[in-house]
């Protein structure tokens, strides 16, 4: 038998199928340790035959079979092919989204704990062998754990009675579970008239691709967890992805109470064990429901029936590290192969999904009311610029302060959203404009005022915190800007008996940190909940009434052609956390812009206003979905690498250009907005192309101007233009 495989090395010398001599027992989808150039690596089996390609006598023998079961199942093949030619990438990177890292890498195993049970057969104990004699008396009463069992009556004669045939040792393999198990179990909610039809259309329609667009709180959830039970009843499986780690543990929640242990949870902030025995029991058919963020969109499942993609619009469904893959291009082609359907879901839909549906690519559903027939919590707008003249510095404006008097009189939540962490963005010196940055980044630092440090949130540097300008030597030093850490101290002075908790990427370090603030608010230990985007979407809080929106305009300013939208859904998302039970929620806006036109939109919900209005100005300025904006990075230690490698980059595409110019838009060349991150420098070529026509060639261009010393890559439509 022999055996075509992939050498698991991300390098385009390499990328193509290599062929050993294997063993009878090995399947397609094995991973598979193999002679290499010297070494010894791991591959990937992508398919068998009976007879060698070329001569028998120079293949090399494949040295062990890893799976007893193969890894990879047979869509990820189809999948690789499509990774690899859409994203550039060579198929042993493709293959690897598959498969948790560290099982790759050979650093975690399976857990196994072992028992003891009788045979049945008599093995001629000696009446003096005490020992022996009580310990297979309790064996009668059952299968006992190994090794306490040793502990109470010695290994010695344990042993003994194994050597004699009297006793066996058993091993039961023990899954590493990420969320405490012991949730009560809950049968399906009875669906609304609204729901009931959003169901029955995605499932009658011949589209593939539906959305849900419907307000906070509107009940989207429970469709979700609808169309997965059908899909289960049917013996098919299921992938639920929502945009951030935070959300899983609560989204797992639900998902275990109403379908127990067929929900798997997938995502980068479990352990290593975890995530193994996780992708194990999706893999093995044990779990059919796959959970997580971007990364379980390549869960090992078969038979998909359904993929749910919930908050569709965030932005981290784009992957920012190679392959630089849109979760919703992957869940299409998964979609397509299994013949299943695709659920996009929002209350704030991305510009581009809502084009689709509205021009009928995609199924639409439209829900405009809370399933509790409550009303969208009122926005209020607090108009910062007045509150400096009336002589009110804090970051808490009036209205807020009274609203938050009320909300916690009444022994109810609050939560105040700002989407900064540390105490003050920045230091400067006011004698001679020096603004304390990092000097691995080319960005400011952060004080944090609970360590007393200044820290870099790119590369995580600390320095020491400033007594006197480094520069000119002046004294006078200034703390601009709000952090989250300021923000809890400014309401701790307003309301001394108040309990608050902090949510940002400083405080829920560990692998449950999300997790256990969360549930410290949800079971009422705090009063108060400030946080950063991690608070924004998603959650339910029955006895959160009342939501403080801190710098709501900020994201206006970006220089972003998407500041517009994401500041809109930031808003509506946010305010969807206010009001979701009993009481009427209560949303106050802080803004220096109160006049402009995002903000009203989102203060009335009027998503279809916005959309209509952002739709003609990209029309008009000839911005995404109406063109595509690319970019190629280019990333080195040494500036005159980089330079060079951007120059030969550049050139090529104004070649291209010139032979292909009513492609082009824009182009030009310079350095990125950040210059340097983490000591490394960044130039771009950036341009913007009216189709998608001339990718593969710039593609072939960036390929060609990387080297060992510099990085080139391309970014589509990038998430982040710093």
């Amino acid at each position: 038998m022999y055996a075509q495989v992939i050498v698991d090395i991300a390098h385009s010398q390499v990328d193509r199928v290599f062929e050993y001599s294997c063993p009878p027992e090995t399947e397609v989808g094995c991973r598979v340790k193999v002679p290499f150039g010297g070494r010894v690596l791991e591959g990937f089996v992508i398919g068998l035959s009976e007879t060698p390609s070329f001569a028998a006598e120079k293949i090399k023998p494949v040295y062990e079979v890893y799976d007893e079961q193969p890894a990879l199942v047979p869509e990820c093949f189809s999948l690789m092919n499509f990774i690899a030619a859409r994203y550039r990438v060579p198929k042993a990177a493709s293959l690897r989204l598959f498969i948790p890292s560290e099982m790759r890498l050979g650093k975690v195993s399976e857990v196994y704990k072992k028992y003891i049970r009788l045979t049945g057969r008599e093995g001629g104990i000696r009446p003096s062998a005490k020992k022996q004699l009580a310990a297979m008396e309790e064996l009668k009463g059952g299968d006992r754990e190994f090794t306490p069992f040793c502990l109470k009556y010695s290994r010695s004669a344990v042993n003994a009675l194994v050597e004699k045939g009297v006793a066996e040792v058993y091993k039961v393999r023990r899954n590493r579970t990420p969320i405490p198990e012991g949730e009560e179990a809950e049968r399906g909610r009875s669906l609304t008239p609204a729901q009931r039809q959003a169901v029955e259309y995605i499932e009658s329609s011949e589209k593939r691709v539906h959305l849900i667009h419907g307000v906070t709180g509107s009940g989207k959830t429970e469709i979700y967890l609808t169309l997965i039970a059908r899909r289960l009843a049917e013996g098919k499986s299921s992938i639920f992805l929502v945009p951030e780690i935070s959300l899983t543990p609560q989204m797992l929640s639900q998902l275990r109470r109403r379908f127990g242990s067929q929900a798997a949870i997938l995502h980068s902030g479990l352990s290593a064990g975890e995530r193994f025995d996780e992708w194990w029991r999706l893999r093995s058919g044990e779990a059919k429901i796959a959970i997580g963020a971007r990364s379980a969109i390549f869960a090992p499942l078969e038979n998909l029936g359904v993929i749910i993609i919930d908050e569709e619009h965030d932005t981290s469904y784009n992957s920012e590290t190679a392959p630089r893959y849109s979760t919703i291009e992957i869940a299409k082609k998964r979609a397509e192969y299994n013949g299943c359907k695709l659920v996009l879901g929002s209350a704030t839909p991305s510009v581009e999904s809502y084009i689709e549906a509205s021009e009928g690519r995609y199924g639409l559903v439209t829900l405009t009311e809370r399933i509790n027939g409550k009303p969208l919590p009122e926005i209020v707008i607090a108009d910062m610029r007045r509150e400096l003249k009336r002589g009110n510095p804090s970051n808490i404006s009036r209205a807020l302060r009274a609203e938050l008097e009320g909300a916690l009189s009444s022994g109810n939540q609050a939560i105040i959203f700002l989407n900064r962490r540390g105490y003050s963005q920045t230091v400067i010196c006011t004698d001679c404009g020096y603004v304390a940055k990092c000097e691995n980044c080319d960005v400011s630092l952060t004080y944090h005022s609970e360590e007393n440090c200044l820290k870099c949130h790119y590369c995580g540097a600390r320095y020491h915190t400033l007594s006197a300008c480094p520069e000119c030597g002046g004294r006078h030093l200034r703390y601009s800007g709000t952090g989250t850490q300021r923000v809890v101290a400014e309401i701790k002075e307003l309301f001394p008996s108040s309990r608050i908790l902090r949510m940002d990427n400083d405080t829920v370090s560990g692998k449950d940190g999300h997790y256990k603030i969360l549930k410290r608010f949800s079971d009422r230990e705090a009063d108060i909940l400030v946080g950063t985007q991690m608070i924004a979407k998603g959650h339910d809080f029955p006895s959160v009434t009342l939501v403080g929106i801190l710098d709501a305009d900020m994201s206006l300013h970006f220089s972003d052609y998407r500041s517009g939208e994401r500041t809109f859904q930031l808003i509506t998302q946010v305010a969807g956390r206010s009001g979701r039970a009993g009481a009427k929620g209560k949303v106050v806006l802080q803004t220096y812009s109160p006049d402009n036109y995002i903000l009203r939109f989102a203060v009335s919900y009027d998503y279809r206003g916005f959309f209509e209005n952002e739709v003609k100005m990209r029309k008009a300025a000839l911005f995404p979905p109406y063109s595509l904006i690319c970019r190629v990075m280019v990333v080195a230690d040494e500036d005159g690498a980089a330079i060079e490698a951007l120059k030969t980059a550049y050139f090529a595409v104004e070649e291209l250009r010139a032979a292909n110019s009513d492609e082009f838009i824009f182009l030009n060349k310079m350095h990125s907005p950040i210059k340097k991150i983490q000591g490394k420098v960044r130039y771009q070529v950036l341009m913007r192309l009216r189709t998608d026509r001339l990718l593969p060639r710039i593609y072939d261009i960036a390929a060609g101007a990387s080297s060992p010393a510099v990085l080139v890559y391309v970014e589509e439509n990038p998430v982040n233009l710093s």
